[in-house]
């Protein structure tokens, strides 16, 4: 047997099936019509928002980065509970306005710019994190010919990283924004040209679940944008401090506590140097606010066993849970939170393998997993299916198509 992810809190049981917003997963998936299903939770979203807001800074402002999940009603919803939305592509920002979300809430991060997303940025009054002094000639060039003030912003890859983080970002040679020892000459460019100065974007990694290291990073962040400011030699309107915090996605991780990280944010911001006294301040997150909220339901077609193990075969797959099936960056395969949606919280009767439908040996939803006994028409859900799911995932991969999606 091999242990599943811890379940996240806010989900029920009605009439021994899994229920989200008061109705069960056989109902939500005769309503869409079809599997497999991305089904996300409005109150589950609002709670998390809530709940962080009370943890964190009065004065820090939240974002969301779109990365995690583009999903339009998701984003109309997040519209009315964020302060700003993080975008990486020319793609993003046309989801984001077709979705009626404000330009000037959206800052634009992403090393490989190009000219077309730029000038749609700078023309809709898109903040541009630049991300190369190369970046910052290209957009002032292309403002110059639209006959735009470009707002512009600097993104920068510090010396120090977040510690624990599963995709790290900054420290060392990355692709990721501006060296340090740039970053002053670069602002100097942007505030000498003309240009709006939008400040700094620091963001060092992200998925980490420990607190400790957040708020280190968070320190080392303030204590640069101080320095950098200084040197710069004019106030620094916003600092987005990236974000960082993670959640549990396997057997023995431990949610992390959002006060833990609050709290000392809050001292800090508190007795902040002179060079910060008028800043604006921004955290970034996607997974944490969205991940947890989402669910993913897919559909058993077949039940077999091949010497002597389970095989719970779904019409779903790798192809919407890229993540899930162990192909998304890990280098250890482990199972995600799983369960049989039919029998939720009923005892554990057999050890199975649940497999998507991909001819593949790759597509696998849960490894060796302790479950009740299932069978075709049952439903299989894999949790934390709200962020990286399925917009990171390879729905084109043998002709398969994308899953639908619903926010209830």
């Amino acid at each position: 047997m091999k242990p599943l992810g811890p379940i996240p809190a806010g989900f029920a049981v009605i009439d021994g099936e899994l229920a989200i917003a008061g109705l069960t997963a056989s109902t939500i998936v005769e309503q869409a019509g079809q599997t497999p299903l991305f089904v996300y939770s409005a109150d589950m979203l609002r709670a998390r928002m809530a709940a962080l807001r009370a943890a964190m800074p009065e004065q820090l402002h939240i974002h969301y980065a779109m990365k995690a999940n583009p999903f339009a009603p998701l984003l109309r919803l997040m519209g009315q509970l964020v302060d700003g939305f993080d975008i990486a592509s020319g793609g993003e920002l046309a989801m984001a306005i077709n979705a009626g979300l404000d330009p000037a809430r959206i800052s634009f991060a992403g090393p490989g710019k190009r000219d077309g997303e730029l000038e749609q940025a700078i023309v809709h009054g898109v903040t541009l994190n630049c991300e190369s002094p190369a970046e910052i000639r290209r957009s002032l060039a292309i403002a110059d010919r639209v006959g735009r003030v470009p707002q512009l912003a600097i993104r920068v890859n510090p010396s120090f990283e977040l510690r624990g983080s599963g995709m790290k970002m900054g420290g060392g040679a990355k692709p990721f924004g501006m060296d340090e020892a740039l970053v002053v000459d670069a602002a100097r460019l942007i505030i000498d040209s003309g240009a709006q100065w939008r400040g700094l974007h620091i963001f060092t990694g992200s998925q980490a679940l420990d607190a400790a290291a957040i708020v280190e990073t968070q320190d080392n962040v303030l204590t640069l944008a101080a320095r950098l400011t200084a040197e710069i030699g004019v106030p620094l309107p916003h600092l987005n401090m990236g974000g960082g915090m993670g959640i549990p996605y396997f057997h023995g991780d431990q949610p992390l506590d959002p006060a833990a990280v609050g709290r000392p944010l809050a001292d800090r911001l508190e007795s902040l140097p002179p060079e910060l006294a008028g800043t604006d301040f921004a955290m970034e997150l996607g997974r944490y606010l969205v991940g947890e909220a989402g669910v993913y339901l897919t559909q058993i077609i077949d039940r077999k066993e091949s010497h002597g193990q389970v095989f719970l075969i779904t019409d779903g797959g790798l192809h919407h849970q890229l993540a899930a099936s162990g192909n998304f960056g890990t280098v250890v395969r482990r199972n995600y939170p799983v369960a049989i949606a039919s029998r939720y919280g009923a005892p554990a009767e057999e050890d199975a393998n649940v497999v998507g439908c991909l001819c593949t040996p790759l597509d696998r939803l849960a490894d060796q997993a302790a479950l009740p006994r299932a069978d075709v028409g049952d439903l299989v859900v894999v949790f934390c299916a709200g962020a990286y799911g399925a917009s990171a995932s390879p729905s084109a991969f043998l002709g398969q198509g994308a899953a639908a999606e619903i926010l209830i």
